[in-house]
């Protein structure tokens, strides 16, 4: 009877706990939302401009020639920080458009080569509820980036 007890109780128990943990991306749009208006508020100068998916930008230098689509490979300089401050990685990279998290995929093409944009991502353009090194999840992500060259 006491196994039969188990057999029956441990998966409703397994269920319960496994529903805590469910994931609401409307509400953790809404966070990501409101810390972004607040990171963007806190600077005077910013005047970011939103675009359609939730990212906002700031073209700081246009750049010259044309503007990279999604099929572009582009070749840029970056650093990536957190809504506190904390850098957690910079360097120069060389991909597709297409390979890289969807705020740079929408950001990058509003400059031209020689151009630098200051992107403030959500996390469900970014790397969402999962985390990435030692991005933690559902973190809003700040670049700013160099568009070297791209083809």
């Amino acid at each position: 009877m006491k196994k039969f007890l188990l057999f029956v109780f441990a998966p409703l128990v397994i269920l319960t706990s496994c529903s805590k943990d469910k994931f609401d991306a409307s509400k953790q749009a809404a966070t990501d939302d409101a810390a972004i208006k607040a990171y963007i508020g806190t600077d005077t100068a910013f005047h970011a401009t939103a675009d359609g998916s939730g990212v906002y930008y700031k073209i700081v230098t246009q750049g010259t020639g044309a503007n990279p689509t999604i099929n572009s490979t582009v070749k840029v300089t970056y650093t990536g920080k957190l809504l506190d401050g904390t850098t957690f990685d910079s360097g120069t990279i060389n991909q597709s458009l297409q390979g890289l998290i969807k705020g740079w995929q929408s950001g990058l093409p509003y400059v031209k080569t020689g151009g630098r944009i200051i992107l403030v991502i959500p996390s469900r353009e970014g790397y969402g509820n999962s985390a990435a090194g030692s991005i933690p999840a559902n973190s809003v992500l700040v670049f700013t980036i160099d568009l070297l060259s791209f083809s």
